[in-house]
């Protein structure tokens, strides 16, 4: 899981990396203000996969029934999501300063097989069938990779980079389905006809909701700025600004592997604390290894952001950086709230998010809107640790009392 989930993201890195120097800071921006809305909708195919993985992990006798419900609800909620995303497209295009409509609809188009996944890879992750969920993650990566660049190289527009990016989210969906209908897939029991149903659609339903909104903030919090940026900064520093961003999601997903195996550890009360310290010790590690690399070198760091082009941007990539490794360490915290079901530190996430977007809009330079950035979120970091390590008793009975059916095993 830790190779693939890294092919994945140096995958995705490379696309994002190769579109900046093909397509230059102008058309660059608008593609990666499209990639962060897609980032944010992409929040309920998460929500879906942890509920799913920790059902089925939680009752795999009841496997049957809940990868019936769960994959119904992943197909009734890509459907609504991707027709009310075309239903938005004319306003995303207003938002976001496109060059059409077109590059707005497909992103409602992506947006439902890449939701889709997230119930077939929850199912996955909950029975432990490692190479086939491994097999959705390299589906994510490498087809971006490959057909998003070559889309690119084709026509270095917006459009096209959007059409790769829609037609490579259809692979991962695909290996998710040969993946559940495999032959030598372990056969589950079948529910009993009259049997009370233990995981009614309903209840998934709000488990699902209540890990996507978690979700949400986080992925809100962390892509708001270059959105921020399309109306704070003209078009050549917002795409400045955006090539920078690179090197911060960089950071915040290198250390992505960390969650995936600190996840169970930190679903039990008598593991969670040291095993969140320890996972936010080992993020802190690889954080303070980008930054000084990033101070040291720049100019290596520069070739890994879009090239010369965006020179004006060298000497501060290593606080982009800190961004990064901040996001990271957000991130590790908020799958922390998950594995609890804890609800209340969400609210200071979405406050860290008002405050980015209300200061940054009277950002002036790129350096202005990340120092608003870094900012709030350290504020929001510190804020977090307070509520989350320091004084988890409190939150802890608060997620107690929550329904059996939504609370983490």
């Amino acid at each position: 899981m830790a190779v693939s989930i890294s092919i994945a993201n140096v995958c995705t890195y490379g696309f994002t990396v190769l579109a900046a120097r093909i397509l230059g800071p102008h058309e660059y921006g608008a593609v990666a203000a499209l990639m962060a809305t897609l980032l944010v909708i992409n929040v309920f195919s998460l929500g879906l996969q942890a509920t799913g993985a920790r059902r089925v992990s939680a009752e795999p006798q009841h496997r049957a029934e809940i990868e019936h419900e769960l994959l119904r609800v992943g197909w009734l909620s890509s459907c609504v999501l991707g027709v009310l995303m075309l239903i938005a497209s004319p306003l995303l295009e207003h938002v976001l300063r496109l060059e059409g409509v077109v590059p707005a609809v497909l992103i409602a188009v992506a947006s439902v097989p890449l939701t889709l996944i997230g119930a077939q890879s929850g199912v996955l992750q909950g029975e432990r069938r490692w190479p086939p969920l491994s097999a959705i993650y390299l589906g994510l990566g490498i087809p971006r990779l490959v057909i998003g660049v070559a889309f690119v190289l084709w026509r270095p527009t917006q459009t096209f980079a959007m059409v790769g990016i829609t037609i490579a989210a259809l692979v991962p969906a695909v290996v998710g389905w040969l993946a559940l209908r495999h032959p030598d897939r372990e056969p589950a029991a079948p529910v009993a006809a009259g049997a009370e149903r233990r995981h009614p659609t309903r209840d998934i339903l709000r488990e699902v909701a209540h890990n996507s909104t978690a979700l949400l903030a986080f992925f809100a919090l962390s892509n708001a700025d270059v959105v921020v940026a399309r109306h704070a900064l003209d078009n050549h520093l917002a795409g400045i600004y955006a090539a920078g961003l690179i090197l911060a999601k960089a950071m915040m997903f290198l250390p992505q592997f960390v969650v995936v195996v600190a996840f169970p550890d930190m679903s039990t009360a008598a593991n969670r604390r040291p095993a969140l310290l320890k996972s936010l010790a080992a993020v802190g590690a690889l954080g303070v290894v980008g930054i000084a690399g990033a101070f040291l070198l720049p100019g290596l760091a520069l070739l890994f952001v879009g090239g010369p082009e965006y020179s004006e941007i060298s000497d501060q990539l290593w606080l982009f950086a800190v961004l990064g490794t901040v996001l990271s360490m957000l991130q590790l915290l908020i799958y922390a709230v998950l594995a609890r079901s804890g609800r209340r530190p969400v609210l200071l996430v979405w406050l860290g998010f008002a405050a980015v977007v209300g200061i940054g809009l009277h950002a002036s330079s790129v350096l202005g809107l990340l120092g608003v950035v870094l900012t709030c979120d350290t504020l929001l970091l510190v804020a977090l640790l307070v509520t989350d390590v320091l004084r988890p008793g409190r939150l802890d009975r608060a997620a107690r009392d929550l329904p059996r059916s939504a609370a983490a095993p």
